[in-house]
């Protein structure tokens, strides 16, 4: 099957969404650009040297783990908003509203894996802890993180592509 590749107005939603969703697009975007920002905050703050500078390695964990959970706090807030993108989607498009369901629900578990190595960290700098394994750890979060928002532009574009029966238009201005 061949599928077209001319690009839809994006202003023509059709009846496929329930209003136009330019402001939706751009918050998502926004909430994913600070949430990446937050990723890479942490990645660097992991790959730190960690022995003999135990204290600033943890605080910087600790504050990139921080930063991370309120960028993701922030997008889910924004994610769960009547007007979301992906509430347009589970609402307008019924076969795709249990994965929308599945991406909110698999985003609060990452969520709560942040909270929980937060709290680990507290109690940890008392204790010592092992670098490698908490890397390691953090390691697969985010990962998981990044599988996740990959899941979620995948069903944004099906969405798209079942409404307008196109590919999203390419962004080609360089920005």
């Amino acid at each position: 099957m061949t599928t077209p590749t001319n690009p839809v107005d994006p202003s023509d939603r059709g009846e496929r969404f329930s209003q136009p969703q330019p402001a939706s697009l751009d918050l998502r975007q926004a909430d994913q650009d600070r949430t990446l920002a937050a990723i890479h905050t942490l990645e660097a703050a992991l790959g730190a040297a960690a022995p003999g500078r135990e204290v600033e390695w943890h605080d910087a964990v600790r504050a990139g783990l921080a930063t991370l959970d309120e960028a993701a706090a922030e997008e889910a807030e924004d994610a769960s908003r009547p007007d979301s993108l992906l509430s347009d989607i589970a609402r307008t498009q019924p076969r795709l509203r249990n994965r929308v369901r599945g991406l909110r629900l698999q985003y609060g578990h990452l969520r709560e894996s942040v909270r929980a190595l937060r709290k680990e960290l507290e109690d940890d700098l008392q204790r010592g802890h092992d670098f490698a394994d908490l890397r390691q750890r953090l390691g697969w979060v985010l990962s998981a993180w990044r599988h996740q928002r990959a899941r979620e532009s995948d069903l944004i574009y099906e969405a798209y592509y079942e409404a307008f029966h196109a590919d999203l238009p390419v962004d080609t201005s360089g920005q």
